[in-house]
């Protein structure tokens, strides 16, 4: 029945007749949650969980990306032939992800969805962005605008809004605390220091 649920909802919200906000509204009073993401998960983790469901794991046929979508970098020895094992990708993700939101650090609780925006689009485009703009000004109603940013080619890409709708609605922060103080950084070194040690 859920699946029927959300063929309708993406049947309506890819016609165009329900927009973004009202797709947010329907979603949240059916009590439809995110589909395969562990609520009880920490942001980063989700943030982790999100960027493996919309890459996917890249075969050496996509070089130069590897992993969930890492592009190989001047000095990287990745082979061209054979694709990375599920662990090493994961690991190279969390890095990635750790580096984008660094970029973002000014920007306190934002920088994780900042760092997950910049991980599909780029850290350049994202610092130019009218989102972070926004979120400099302390502007909250980001949810049309974060979900505009699922252009390909000039055209809204369906499979790039479903993720930024899914982005937003499991990491973006609704009320930050006065004074804006969490650092994701924190959660995420200890997530990974709890990763190395298992």
């Amino acid at each position: 029945m859920k699946l029927l649920v959300y063929i309708w909802l993406a049947s309506f919200g890819l016609l165009g007749l329900v927009s973004g906000s009202n797709y947010r509204m329907l979603c949240q009073a059916m009590s439809i949650a995110t589909p395969g993401i562990d609520e009880n998960l920490s942001d980063f983790e989700k943030a982790v969980q999100i960027i493996k469901k919309y890459e996917g794991m890249h075969q050496p046929k996509h070089w130069p990306l590897v992993g969930y979508g890492h592009k190989v970098l001047p000095g990287e020895t990745f082979s061209r032939t054979k694709a990375l094992s599920q662990e090493k990708a994961e690991e190279i993700l969390r890095k990635d992800l750790l580096k984008n939101c660094a970029v973002f650090r000014s920007y306190g609780a934002d920088s994780l969805i900042l760092g997950v925006l910049a991980y599909n689009i780029g850290s350049g485009k994202v610092l130019k962005s009218t989102v972070a703009k926004k979120l400099k000004e302390g502007e909250r109603d980001l949810y049309d605008l974060y979900v505009s940013y699922s252009k390909y080619k000039g055209k809204t890409n369906s499979q790039l809004k479903r993720r930024r709708i899914e982005e937003f609605e499991s990491l973006f922060i609704k009320e930050l605390p006065s004074n804006n103080s969490i650092d994701p950084n924190i959660e995420i070194q200890e997530t990974q220091t709890v990763k190395t040690e298992e």
